[in-house]
């Protein structure tokens, strides 16, 4: 299912070229935060069918870069994934 975007940026996402990514660094004060924010990532998305392109993470902090289908756009799917992303950051 290929929707488009209309629904913008979340806060706190850099928009990146291409092909058309948003990106975002989450900083946690311990490895344990890292690691719960993590496993609940992978959780959220298997949920939700929508997987970031790239992780990488140290102990104190996890960059993710979501990517659109095969390079294309960025898709509704992938900020809403944006954003339910933030508030598994913010103990949401």
């Amino acid at each position: 299912m290929a929707d488009t975007n209309t629904v913008g940026n979340p806060a706190g996402w850099e928009s990146r070229g291409k092909p058309p990514t948003l990106f975002k660094r989450f900083t946690f004060e311990r490895y344990g935060q890292t690691r719960d924010f993590l496993d609940a990532l992978a959780a959220l998305s298997e949920e939700c069918g929508v997987h970031p392109q790239n992780i990488n993470f140290a102990a104190t902090y996890v960059n993710v870069t979501l990517e659109g289908r095969d390079g294309g756009e960025l898709a509704d799917s992938d900020f809403a994934l944006a954003a339910r992303i933030d508030a598994l950051a913010s103990g949401g």
